[in-house]
């Protein structure tokens, strides 16, 4: 009921469901342009899709995720925030999708209860499988879509097994070393022109992915970055994101 009576542009619209016996089936929107996942991973995305059109689709997530956590009659945590979830409709806008995971809180809560760690491995927040560095609140989807961020800015899983050097697996700890380096740049295949772009979308998402939850901005805080220019963004604390993970 909660999600049937959600409505956003970047939420996706659930129309129904079906019950008949065994089988159970909800009715979303149709989206004929799949997953953001079909995209970012692919070799040519940035071709695919463009770096516009990239910014747009993170601009556009978080505006869903504001709603959900603030404009919704009751609070929605999704819990499960990454590129397979986001779905991209005609125009190629994106749309939240996938509330398998999510949790419901009233409005004036803070923080949530939870019994044991829900999401997806690369994505979870620390808080969400040990509370000892803090509570379960909107900021684990906060942490999660600046991990999904990540991956959209890099054309990469954050975690590549495949890569020898170890200093080099972890996405997030490479990008903050190389962050004002040209290497970096090139190896997220940004062109000349739109390197503003690129580095805003790298700062917002490690702001992101702060071990704390309190070090985090809250996806509001992250939308009012985005209307910044990048001269007017500070640099976040170096995490030790390897030992992390």
């Amino acid at each position: 009921m909660s999600i049937g009576s959600t409505s956003h542009v970047n939420v996706v619209s659930l129309f129904g469901f079906s019950l008949e016996g065994s089988k159970q089936a909800l009715i979303y929107e149709y989206m004929p342009n799949s997953s953001l996942d079909k995209y970012i991973y692919s070799e040519n995305a940035k071709e695919i899709l463009g770096w516009e059109r990239l910014y747009g689709i993170a601009i556009g997530i978080a505006r869903g995720l504001d709603y959900l956590h603030h404009s919704c009659n009751t609070r929605i945590v999704h819990f499960d925030i990454k590129p397979q979830n986001i779905l991209l409709d005609k125009d190629f806008s994106p749309k939240i999708a996938d509330f398998g995971l999510a949790k419901l809180c009233h409005t004036k809560e803070s923080k949530l209860s939870m019994t044991g760690a829900r999401g997806t491995i690369g994505f979870i927040a620390p808080e969400v499988y040990s509370r000892t560095f803090g509570v379960v609140s909107t900021k684990s989807d906060v942490y999660s879509y600046g991990m999904m961020l990540l991956e959209m800015v890099g054309g990469r899983r954050n975690v590549k097994s495949t890569v020898t050097n170890s200093s080099e697996k972890y996405f997030p700890d490479w990008i903050y070393g190389h962050f004002d380096q040209e290497v970096g740049l090139q190896a997220c295949k940004v062109t000349t022109g739109i390197e503003e772009i690129a580095k805003k979308m790298i700062l917002i998402s490690l702001w992101c992915i702060q071990v704390l939850p309190v070090h985090r901005p809250t996806i509001t805080n992250v939308l009012e970055m985005f209307e910044r220019s990048l001269d007017d963004l500070d640099m976040p604390p170096k995490q030790n994101f390897y030992e992390l993970l």
